[in-house]
């Protein structure tokens, strides 16, 4: 073959995108902010395929209402900075969002893939992932002595990125869209362990609730199973992970105890607990102040650290206040705070007529990619962040682009050279 026939083969549109793909599932837990370089970088080279007509820009219903949700969100963080004088001193804060407002952009190139080879690619660079973040995990706690922090760097970051990984695994296997399914059992239970071993509760609660929601989407598959046997599966599997996650379960449980005695016995703040509380008690005081349209973001960070040394007689201080929403309320008011429950309101809406409306599995793979993505963020930024760091974000919108695109967009062939005007193809769900 002539290898400049096979380069070209490679570096087809088709072909990039599934490397594209690939790393896009498979960096969150293992290679961390790799992600956020890989994502913004193919969302800044969709815009300029879309500006000098490379790419047809796919809108459709679903993709439009999630892109006027995601831009109201940072319009309302722009008109925060606008309204507080604030917006030369917020001006390097924005740049976090230019990963939400590729999420048109990307949703455009990444509909030229076919359908079924972007679930399967997501199950498969899940799995991987999955098996990639046991072994790191395993390594950081047991060996250096640490929470499992992943290639993530933060324990609560990577056992959200993890927890997104494992029920790709669980959807994968239970849709039938991937064959192997005791594989695929085997790579989430090993997600569930590595997230396990970060000891971030939080998540914990998020796994389980996210789990629940895979097997309710896909509960005809066990008409006619053997449920007996399948008891016995699942009961081994928690048994194995109960073994495993023991340990550090009652370490975490005994912390968060202590942290809850010194906090109600003595008002100790500095624990990790404390902190959280303290940080919530500054943050609805700032919102108080300003309800409509926040402080801005730079604003909101001086705000907590003058609020630790007044109110708690701590220097301490923190770029956002532990809880998504009250973090968007407190920078953009109650505008920003409904800007961004509008993201996942407008997700899970979509997931929701995806699953009413279409019997295809992989466009009911799709819907449960964003029905798990609202569940583990949401719940995960009760305690934590929703938005605002860059490889949550860059996650956020792998998974919302492709879970819409794959439950309810359209395919879109790429533009040829010199070749006619192609029609789409609307091989979709109406």
């Amino acid at each position: 073959m002539n290898p400049f026939t096979s380069l070209r083969r490679h570096l087809a549109p088709k072909q990039i995108n599934i490397y594209f793909s690939i790393i896009c599932f498979f960096s969150p837990p293992v290679l961390g902010s790799v992600v956020s370089f890989v994502f913004n970088g193919g969302g800044l080279w969709s815009v300029f395929l879309l500006a000098f007509g490379r790419r047809r820009f796919n809108i459709d219903g679903p993709m439009l209402a999630m892109t006027v949700a995601i831009y109201a969100y940072c319009v309302a963080m722009v008109l925060a900075s606008i309204v507080n004088g604030a917006l030369g001193a917020d001006l390097k804060y924005f740049l976090a969002l230019i990963t939400l407002l590729f999420f048109p952009f990307s949703y455009s190139t990444w509909s030229i893939t076919d359908k079924l080879t972007l679930a399967r690619i997501a199950v498969l660079a899940s799995a991987a992932a999955c098996c990639g973040a046991l072994a790191i995990a395993v390594v950081q706690y047991h060996w250096v002595g640490m929470r499992a922090e992943g290639g993530a760097g933060n324990a609560i970051v990577f056992a959200t990125v993890t927890c997104l990984a494992a029920m790709m695994c669980l959807a994968g296997a239970l849709s039938g869209i991937v064959k192997g399914w005791k594989a695929l059992a085997g790579a989430a239970l090993a997600g569930v362990a590595a997230i396990l071993l970060s000891g971030s509760r939080i998540i914990w609660v998020a796994l389980p609730i996210a789990a629940i929601a895979v097997l309710l989407i896909n509960r005809r598959r066990f008409a006619g199973a053997n449920l007996t046997r399948l008891a016995l599966i699942a009961g081994a599997a928690c048994l194995l992970v109960a073994a495993i996650g023991f340990p550090v379960i009652m370490e975490r449980a005994d912390f968060l105890f202590s942290d809850l005695d010194a906090l109600t016995t003595k008002g100790d703040h500095s624990t990790a607990i404390g902190l959280r509380v303290a940080m919530w008690e500054i943050g609805v005081g700032a919102f108080r102040e300003m309800p409509i349209f926040g402080h801005g973001i730079s604003a909101s960070r001086a705000l907590m650290k003058q609020g630790f040394h007044d109110q708690f007689g701590m220097t301490a201080g923190y770029n956002h206040y532990h809880d998504g929403f009250l973090t968007a309320a407190v920078q953009a008011g109650l505008l920003g705070a409904l800007a961004l429950a509008a993201i996942f309101v407008v997700a899970a809406r979509n997931a929701a007529r995806a699953l009413r409306l279409s019997a295809e599995p992989v466009e009911r793979f799709g819907a449960t990619m964003i029905i798990v993505t609202v569940i583990t963020y949401l719940i995960g930024g009760l305690t934590g962040i929703l938005v605002g760091q860059d490889l949550l974000d860059s996650t956020l919108m792998v998974f919302l682009v492709s879970g819409t695109y794959l439950a309810c967009g359209r395919t879109v062939p790429p533009i040829v050279e010199g070749a006619g005007a192609m029609a789409p193809n609307t091989s979709h769900h109406s």
